[in-house]
This record gives C-alpha cells, structure tokens and sequence, in this order.
C-alpha cells in the first residue's frame, strides 16, 4: 500500500468544515444505536472509523448521507442539514424525497456491496447519475468517466459489463461512479470485507491515491494497515459513543483508553 500517505499530501483545511455532528443519537426501536456522536471533518481531511460490530460506525455513515434518520441532535454536512433547512426561528424542516436527493450529490457513497447495474459497461454506470442528475453532456460525461477509470487503475476494463470483472475491479468502478458525481465528501463503509485477501489491496491503494489528491473521506474499516497509512485520525467507537479519538501514530502505539488496548490486542494478534 505504499507508504503514510497522511505525509504525502496537502494538510487538510481546518478552517472548513465539511461534516459537523452535534450531540447525533439514534434509535431502532429500544435499541439505543448512537449515543451523542460528536464530529467534526474538515475539508481534506481522512476520518477513519473502527470499532467492534454493532459499535454504530455504519449507521453513523448513514445518517450522515441522511439514509437514516437522526432521532437527536444535528448533523450539518457541506454547508447544510441533509435532509432539512432551518427555518427563520432556528428549527429544522424536513424537506421533500427531490430536495433532499439533491443534497445527497455532495457526498459519495460506496458500500460493501458493489451494486453496479449488471446490464451496463463500466463506462454507463459511471455516466448514467452525471448524464441524468446532473445533466451533463453525454460525450463529456463518457471523457469524464474514461480519466476516473484511469483514476482507479482501469483503463483497459472502460467497456466490460460487471458479470466479466473481479470484485476488487468492480468496488474500483463503484468508487468511480461515486467520483464522477464530484462530491465534497466521500464515504467507505466496509468496502473490502467481501473481497478476496488478494483483491485488497488493489482497492486500498485507490482509496490512498484519493487521500492524497485532497479528498475528504469518512471511512469504516476493519483494514489496520490502511488506517495507519491514510488516517489524519482514528475515531474508535463502541456501543454508539466515541470511546477515543487520536492520530494513528498515538493510537496504533499508545491508546488512552482499556477499551481501545483489548480491541487493538485481539485485533492486531
């Protein structure tokens, strides 16, 4: 994976806050899933999420990109409540299904699954958001598509459909596809847990590439070699609460809390 990459790029920028997350609970019936999240991202920033499962860090994501709904608190992401406007008295509105989706467009999300569509190439599923939602102009959008896929490594797969490529090759086109929608936040949830030990690190490598070009991830990750490598910090969560928040070097070398030393000893065996 190459070396640190957090010393290979530009330092974030601490005076522009992309994610800000106040006070952020969550429920599923009498199951108490966040439990007064904290958070604040900066633009260029590389947020990395571990924990136990069940810990809360995947429905974190999701309440982020408003595919959940917070049940406390509030959660400000580029610049305006996912999901909600506030009105003249401070208080939060829900908005419509096509207002909201258009707040969606500044964060990018790709998940354990690939879920590309299988009856189009590589090259329709990145185009297919920019040409509809965006409404781009359909050679630009292909010109687009075509430097992502040199951007994840792919240049010779532009017009394979997804049944002919490999897993790691199809998350590297679901991570172009969420690219091509240029958000100002992209998120990870677990996207190398389905793949083979081999195809890892193929997907790792263009998750770095991305943190050194500036992007500003959120990422969750059972991968440890990756959080020492990208991460500007280490979130450690545990039932639904921020048990430690440090720099990988602290964290990996000397982390402050028991919860964090069992999980890093049973992890790291």
């Amino acid at each position: 994976m190459g070396n640190d990459a957090s010393s290979t790029r530009q330092a974030y920028k601490a005076d522009t806050i992309v994610v800000e997350a106040v006070d952020v609970h969550k429920w599923f019936a009498d199951n108490h899933v966040l439990r007064g999240i904290n958070l604040t991202v900066h633009e260029g920033e590389v947020i990395i999420i571990i924990g136990p499962s069940g810990s809360g860090k995947s429905t974190f994501l999701r309440c982020v990109n408003h595919l959940e709904k917070i049940d406390k608190g509030r959660l400000r992401v580029a610049g305006h409540y996912v999901g909600y406007r506030e009105n003249a008295k401070g208080e939060l509105v829900e908005l419509g299904d096509s207002e909201t989706a258009k707040q969606r467009r500044d964060v990018g999300m790709v998940f354990q699954h690939f879920e590309l569509f299988p009856h189009l190439n590589a090259v329709e599923n990145i185009t297919i958001s920019p040409i509809n939602v965006l409404k781009m102009d359909e050679k630009e959008a292909q010109a687009e598509a075509i430097r992502l896929m040199e951007r994840v490594h792919l240049p010779d797969k532009l017009y394979e459909y997804p049944g002919k490529l490999s897993g790691g090759q199809k998350q590297r086109v679901a991570i172009a596809r969420a690219m091509a929608m240029h958000p100002k936040l992209m998120m990870f949830d677990e996207v190398t847990s389905a793949l083979d030990p081999e195809m890892i690190t193929e997907v790792l490598d263009v998750m770095v590439d991305l943190s050194r070009q500036g992007m500003t991830m959120l990422v969750v990750t059972h991968e440890m070699g990756f959080a020492r490598a990208a991460a500007d910090r280490v979130i450690f969560m545990d039932e639904g609460v921020i048990v430690e928040e440090s720099t990988p070097q602290v964290f990996f070398s000397n982390p402050q809390t028991d919860r964090a030393k069992r999980f890093l000893d049973k992890i790291l065996l």
